[in-house]
């Protein structure tokens, strides 16, 4: 779980996150070949416009984007911008027809009347729904649990290298390596046998297309959920130590089915997407910065640097976070009208020159400082210990056990994620003849 998971939830249930990446002008998510880790143009063009600047979305719609580090950290803290999709819908949702009606009229969208939230989607909700599925969620994942799952974790990744290395001197990094340590970590933790993997694979990896067709989104949805369901009762028969079976049993006051199949949902996904892309990508953006790696292979102590650096530097999450603001809110001397949609571009904010200096170089020596790839606030991420552990020991592990890896292709044939919510590499040919 590399970013939040409120971040890597693929719908709410006022609407679909992708939603938001489908109404933004393509330069300020796409990166362009080759070049992996520059900005995406639009967002670097916007460089020097302020930390807070108005953005008009494809659907005609007014919102703001948050680029300063400063401020986003404001706005996920400041319970006036609400995470309530539900309540607050976000201008992403809103058809053309529906922005120009607005318009004429003044107005914003209007909170709905809804008196009380059956779903299970706590990654977009507000207190208090939010603080009692939140509070069930956080006794699971204590950094004493996840520690303890260490040993675990370096067993996975030592267990993968040797397979690559009994196949040959050749592999596809992302298949062999990067998705299956934290694919099998969230598995064990919620009690999914892992031999089904594929297909809740499959599936998220759709929902997260931004090519994907509603049609083909709402098949691969109702196939997550039904496959959720089917664990949720196996649980209820057949309960286990595993999170899940506590989340079944233990809840005081027992929490709903639907409530448990959209936690559930929530945490599988952002258990496996997030952490994936950030060991196939961070792989790549080693091997692309030989100096950094060699200093990383002089000092191994410097892998907590290295992986806070990572999360910094890369910012795997495309522009997908939002917030509503429930009232006039000014933020970095910005008048934001009650109503209005915030959007955060967390990858410019970790870019944020008032904050990093040189920030668009990967330093594994740069001093440790709080960065947002995790979010911040009360929305911030779960798992993030558990990613922090399957990141150092993957790194670790991999260039220790294959001290020759390099790049099988040149990087302009690797295949960016451009048409995913999560960005990374769809790919990762590499070599250690």
């Amino acid at each position: 779980m590399s970013a939040s998971s409120e971040q890597m939830s693929n719908e709410s249930p006022g609407g679909t996150v992708t939603s938001m990446s489908r109404v933004l002008p393509t330069d300020m998510t796409e990166r362009p070949a080759g070049c992996p880790f520059a900005p995406a143009p639009g967002l670097e063009r916007r460089r020097g416009d302020g930390a807070v600047q108005p953005l008009t979305l494809a659907n005609g719609a007014h919102a703001f984007m948050v680029t300063g580090f400063d401020e986003a950290r404001a706005v996920m803290g400041d319970q006036r911008f609400s995470s309530d999709r539900v309540r607050y819908p976000d201008a992403s949702q809103l058809q053309p027809h529906e922005v120009a009606a607005l318009a004429e009229r003044g107005e914003t969208p209007a909170r709905a009347a809804v008196e009380e939230r059956t779903d299970g989607m706590f990654v977009f909700m507000d207190p208090p729904e939010h603080t009692r599925l939140r509070r069930l969620l956080t006794g699971q994942f204590t950094v004493r649990r996840m520690k303890a799952l260490e040993s675990r974790v370096r067993e996975i990744a030592v267990e993968h290298i040797e397979v690559m290395q009994a196949a040959g001197t050749e592999a596809d990094l992302v298949p062999a390596y990067a998705l299956p340590i934290p694919s099998l970590m969230i598995c064990e933790l919620l009690g999914v046998d892992y031999a089904d993997r594929e297909e809740f694979q499959h599936n998220t990896h759709i929902s997260l297309a931004l090519t994907t067709t509603d049609e083909e989104r709402a098949k691969a949805r109702a196939a997550l959920y039904g496959f959720i369901q089917h664990l949720v009762n196996h649980k209820r028969q057949n309960p286990a130590d595993d999170l899940l079976s506590g989340l079944v049993h233990d809840a005081e006051p027992p929490l709903t089915n639907a409530q448990l199949v959209d936690v559930a949902l929530v945490l599988l996904g952002a258990g496996h997407e997030t952490t994936a892309n950030m060991l196939g990508l961070g792989t790549l953006a080693l091997l692309d910065n030989p100096d950094q790696l060699a200093a990383l292979r002089a000092d191994p102590s410097l892998i907590d640097n290295t992986v806070e650096e990572l999360l910094r530097y890369l910012s795997i999450i495309q522009l997908g976070v939002t917030r509503i603001a429930t009232e006039d809110v000014t933020v970095g001397g910005v008048d934001i009208p009650a109503g209005t949609t915030v959007v955060i571009a967390t990858p410019e904010a970790n870019r944020d020159q008032r904050h990093f200096s040189e920030p668009d170089q990967l330093d594994v020596h740069r001093p440790r400082s709080p960065h947002l790839a995790f979010g911040h606030g009360i929305h911030q991420c779960l798992g993030q210990q558990l990613a922090r552990i399957e990141m150092r020991i993957g790194f670790a592990e991999l260039f220790n056990r294959l001290p020759n890896l390099r790049l099988a292709v040149p990087v302009e044939e690797i295949p960016l994620r451009n048409d995913m919510q999560i960005f990374g590499v769809h790919a990762l040919p590499v070599t250690w003849a």
